[in-house]
């Protein structure tokens, strides 16, 4: 108990000692020493009942306690309480001025940003942004399901996926299709969950410029470089035996120049798709051809097996799946060495399919798995000279693998080799007619 509250609390009781003293005298002086004492000991009582009274009126009315002057127990109570109310004050205009604080720097965001109640993904309150970039619109927006308010973009679905949402990297918006949105969900706690659409129209500029650099510059490429190749052919290096190096390494270099054209071009056009035209892709000649390729690059230095136990077609692009796997199945065997093994294997994954290519060669380092799919990112330079790739391949496998709705997983350890995993949905897969599931011949 504080000093205070303890002196105030001994002085109360020194007064009503006091009070119960000169009742006690004036009943000895009247012969009524009972009847004193208890008259002296009910105004006592009423008298604490009104201050009582008047304590829980003011607590009742929520009006601020007044300056209190004097020693009791009732006095020390009614200062507690008013120094009580001020801090709960001076906290609450904190706590005010903070969420004023909070909701301007959201207001001046230049990201949209939707509040939304979890299970019936009502707005429950947005920014300045989200006018501008989804149109909505304040007051009559608040209180209605978002997938109502953002049409014609369908993201009800989306939003009902919850934690498990995907960002959409690229969407229109519905104030005008001409700006671009990437849309992400953040669930920030158990019944609100945050939209937030950015716009992305400039870097999507950017992007398609550059895309239209790079297949604008490769298509020029190719008719010189067949020139120059054509000239190269024509050279022959019994003539000029001196020259046969440096024709041999010209000829090698333009053959590379010629490949890397072909791959920028291939990426180019998979990056301008939406999508593919879906058609049933034979797994099983599939897979054959890929070990016939596999087979003819290695070569006889390496062991190519096959398994086959999905016993399923693909749903897909025959040719766009072909030039991705063949891509995997060649960087196999190129970084592979002599005496190694290269495993292709088709088989189920749980209710859709994955096609894995194994093999027993250098492996590669844990911080360089993240960026394996970037354009021209190379583990070891020297290497992918040697082995004449254009560090092109896996980002055109990525790509593949997105218009087929699939993903590719990597994993690999230095010195025992890699695996370089496509799964797909079960929304890819299709039943294999005639031969059965089993080893590729």
């Amino acid at each position: 108990m504080p000093p205070s509250a303890r002196s105030a609390w001994i002085r109360t009781l020194c007064q009503l000692g006091l009070v119960l003293a000169a009742a006690l005298v004036v009943g000895l002086l009247l012969g009524q020493t009972g009847l004193a004492l208890a008259i002296g000991a009910l105004c006592v009582l009423a008298w604490h009942y009104w201050r009582l009274r008047r304590l829980l009126a003011r607590l009742g009315a929520r009006q601020r306690q007044p300056e209190v002057f004097g020693n009791g127990v009732w006095n020390e109570l009614e200062r507690q309480l008013r120094a009580n109310q001020d801090g709960m004050r001076a906290r609450k205009r904190r706590l005010i001025a903070m969420l004023r604080a909070y909701r301007a720097v959201a207001a001046a965001l230049p990201d949209a940003v939707v509040v939304v109640e979890r299970n019936s993904q009502r707005v429950q309150w947005f920014n300045d942004a989200a006018t501008r970039l989804l149109g909505l619109r304040y007051p009559a927006d608040v209180g209605q399901p978002l997938g109502d308010r953002l049409q014609p973009l369908r993201i009800s679905h989306w939003l009902a996926a919850g934690r498990n949402a995907e960002p959409l990297l690229d969407a229109p918006s519905p104030v005008a299709p001409e700006i671009r949105l990437t849309l992400r969900l953040i669930p920030y706690s158990d019944d609100l969950w945050l939209v937030v659409a950015r716009d992305v129209t400039k870097m999507m500029r950017l992007e398609q410029m550059r895309r239209d650099f790079v297949a604008n510059v490769s298509h020029e490429l190719r008719t010189p470089l067949t020139v120059v190749h054509g000239y190269l052919d024509m050279l022959d290096a019994e003539e000029h035996p001196e020259w046969a190096p440096m024709l041999g390494e010209m000829q090698v270099q333009s053959q590379r120049m010629t490949q890397l054209v072909e791959d920028l071009l291939t990426l180019s056009r998979l990056e301008a798709q939406d999508g593919v035209e879906s058609e049933p892709v034979a797994m099983s000649s599939m897979l054959g051809t890929l070990r016939r390729e596999a087979m003819a690059l290695s070569q006889g230095r390496h062991l190519v097996t096959i398994e086959d136990s999905a016993g399923v077609d693909l749903d897909g692009s025959t040719r766009e799946l072909h030039s991705a796997f063949s891509n995997l199945v060649s960087n196999a065997v190129r970084y592979t060495p002599a005496g190694g093994t290269i495993a292709i294997d088709f088989a189920r994954d749980g209710d859709g399919a994955v096609l894995s290519v194994r093999d027993s060669g250098y492996g590669i380092p844990p911080a360089h798995l993240p960026r394996l799919t970037e354009r021209f990112y190379r583990v070891s330079t020297s290497r992918s000279r040697e082995s004449g790739g254009t560090g092109l391949g896996l980002a055109i496998v990525k790509h593949v693998l997105n218009l087929h709705q699939a993903r590719l997983e990597i994993a690999s350890e230095v010195g025992r080799g890699s695996v370089f995993s496509c799964h797909f949905g079960a929304d890819r897969i299709l039943p294999r007619d005639g031969d059965c599931p089993g080893a590729v011949p």
